[in-house]
């Protein structure tokens, strides 16, 4: 199945693509090599806590790039403005997310503590390099995300979402989860609020 898909945007028709068919060199130019995707490859949810600390930066770009090399469904999608790598979200089944089921605030909000469950797919982050935010790319990938899930198997898709509302000013580096507005957007609704800033965001497909 094929999640390639065209999203019109503010700024441009983005085509978005799962990163497996991408070359690795663009994934790369969309984590950089600055800031906190550079030192994480989108790799957190996959490490328990006592093991991150041993596992360097060169590794997590190692472990994505296998991730990227295998056959099966995830990590994430890439997407496109025109030839140019515009920015990243993953997407993938949950049961591959082993911290997930350690965070307070996802256990506590969850409508399915079932971890175990191969149908529960979540979306974790996004990374947009700075040159291409406030474009609607972030919003773009959430559309896209839902479609691949489910083309994929997916029974629920769950989203974790930053309300900056409630927050104050926020830095655009602690919007990685993607926002409530963006989620809804996308036709998520809101399950659970595990604390005044952060929202379970349920999409059932």
């Amino acid at each position: 199945m094929d999640a390639r898909v065209t999203v019109d945007t503010p700024s441009a028709a983005l085509r978005i693509i799962p990163a497996q068919d991408a070359p690795f060199a663009d994934v790369e130019a969309v984590f950089g090599t600055k800031g906190d995707p550079a030192h994480c490859w989108c790799q957190w949810y996959k490490i328990p806590g006592s093991d991150w600390r041993g596992i360097g930066d060169e590794a997590l770009h190692d472990r994505l790039a296998a991730q990227l090399a295998t056959p099966d469904a995830g990590p994430g999608l890439l997407a496109y403005d025109g030839e140019t790598p515009v920015g990243w979200c993953a997407v993938e089944p949950r049961v591959d997310l082993i911290r997930l089921q350690r965070s307070r605030i996802i256990t506590d909000g969850t409508q399915h503590p079932d971890f175990g469950d191969p149908e529960v797919w979540a979306v974790t982050c996004f990374v947009v390099p700075r040159a291409h935010r406030r474009k609607g790319v972030a919003g773009a990938l959430t559309e896209a995300a839902v479609s691949y899930a489910r083309e994929h198997g997916a029974r629920i898709l769950e989203g974790y979402a930053i309300d900056p509302s409630a927050r104050g000013k926020t830095p655009a580096a602690d919007l990685f989860h993607g926002t409530v507005t963006m989620f809804e957007g996308a036709g998520f609704e809101e399950v659970a609020r595990p604390t005044a800033d952060r929202a379970i965001m349920q999409l059932r497909l």
